[in-house]
């Protein structure tokens, strides 16, 4: 019953159907699109949908279809990395932070008040000024973002747990600061990491997309949902689906995993499980 019961939560199934169909995409345009998403057709440019081409087509006669496909890939890219950036960062800091305490803590506690004043695209400014834009700056600037959120939340854990029985019991036992870290607290800290991450990815998946429509993310001629709602302004009177599949790949994406990390959350919150 207990492993049947995550099936029954129908926020939890309707956010992982979706989260699945957006991996199965991604899967599928690394193997096969109906088209070249980067092959140009100045005879076929701003084609509504069609047998040949089911999404149309855009300014420069690209198949819409295949240049959704692939633009999910890109999307899941930065999402991963960005989210791991973020999560790998400040759950060290976090763990540090709550475990030594004192003028440590509070000097990283700083920092990361620091790092939580530059949003991520003032970090992509920031990075572009210095390198050129791309999808690499896209992926540290929203890293960067996410830190203060996850070192907060790990660095409560461990002030949570550090005093706990168990804890204490293993170090009577002679367990070394780092044994404890890594086998005792952070196992105990990693259901609300987990939901953090879950709904930080679709804000990363947002923060790619408006990073792309600004310039600062992926760049021409690769596809990217946000880039492709750039590219659609200028042709909505012409071809409106050339911008409403683009953004309905977004919309839906980001329900999606925000149902997800809604259903993670409870059922991991002990509260609510």
């Amino acid at each position: 019953m207990a492993r049947r019961r995550p099936l029954r939560h129908v926020t939890f199934t309707l956010g992982l159907a979706i989260t699945l169909v957006l991996v199965a995409v991604a899967a599928l345009s690394l193997l096969y699109t109906p088209a070249d998403p980067l092959a140009m057709s100045m005879t076929g440019r701003l084609e509504g949908p069609s047998g040949r081409h089911p999404f149309g087509t855009d300014q420069f006669g690209r198949d819409i279809l295949s240049r959704v496909m692939t633009g999910a890939v890109t999307s899941i890219a930065v999402g991963v990395i960005a989210v791991g950036i973020g999560a790998g960062a400040g759950v060290l800091l976090g763990l540090v932070s709550g475990y030594v305490g004192g003028w440590l803590d509070e000097t990283l506690m700083r920092l990361v008040d620091a790092v939580q004043g530059f949003p991520a695209i003032l970090s992509a400014l920031l990075f572009t000024a210095v390198f050129s834009p791309g999808m690499a700056v896209s992926m540290v600037a929203i890293g960067l973002a996410f830190v203060p959120a996850f070192a907060r939340l790990t660095r409560g854990s461990v002030l949570e747990l550090r005093e706990r029985e168990f804890v204490v019991a293993a170090r009577a036992l002679g367990s070394r600061d780092g044994r404890l870290l890594l086998r005792h607290i952070l196992p105990n800290s990693l259901p609300p990491l987990i939901v953090q991450a879950t709904t930080s990815f679709p804000v990363a998946i947002l923060a790619e997309a408006a990073l792309a429509y600004l310039g600062l993310g992926t760049q021409p001629p690769y596809p990217s949902w946000g880039l492709m709602l750039k590219d659609a302004q200028n042709f909505l009177t012409l071809n409106p689906w050339f911008a409403v599949f683009p953004g309905s790949a977004i919309a839906l994406t980001v329900l999606g995993l925000n149902l997800l990390g809604d259903g993670l959350r409870d059922l991991l919150d002990p509260k609510t499980a």
